[in-house]
């Protein structure tokens, strides 16, 4: 069985839990994954695809309450505002609409978005701790 370990109280930003993806699953490429939810929903495929293969994938995601806090809404607000500056890379409408959504209590936060990949993935077991 493959382990992945996330190490929730070193979290602090979106950037540091790439950080630690990169660290459990780029280990054998020669490239890392960016800050990108698409991208890391790939990555899942890939490991989906190695659980077929026989090999099945169990994250461990300790301390999750403190990734939770600091992938809340601060952090996701500042994600939403920074790709509003870049308004020839991302849809501005959809983007300006997450952010309003956010704003009104109805928005996901980063942390809840990782979640909803993970369980779109349902090979892989996610264990929050």
């Amino acid at each position: 069985m493959k382990l992945y370990r996330i190490q929730g109280a070193e979290v602090h930003c979106i950037s540091d839990l790439y950080e630690q993806l990169n660290r459990e699953l780029m280990t054998d490429e020669d490239w890392r994954l960016g800050s990108s939810l698409d991208g890391f929903n790939d990555i899942l495929y890939r490991v989906e695809t190695e659980i077929r293969d026989g090999d099945p994938a169990t994250f461990i995601w300790t301390d999750h309450a403190h990734s939770r806090d600091a992938l809340g809404f601060d952090e996701t607000q500042r994600w939403l505002h920074n790709k509003l500056s870049q308004s020839n890379s991302f849809n501005q409408q959809r983007i300006q609409s997450d952010l309003d959504s956010l704003w009104s209590g109805l928005g996901k936060t980063y942390f809840e978005l990782i979640l909803e990949i993970f369980a779109d993935h349902p090979l892989i077991e996610l264990q929050l701790r």
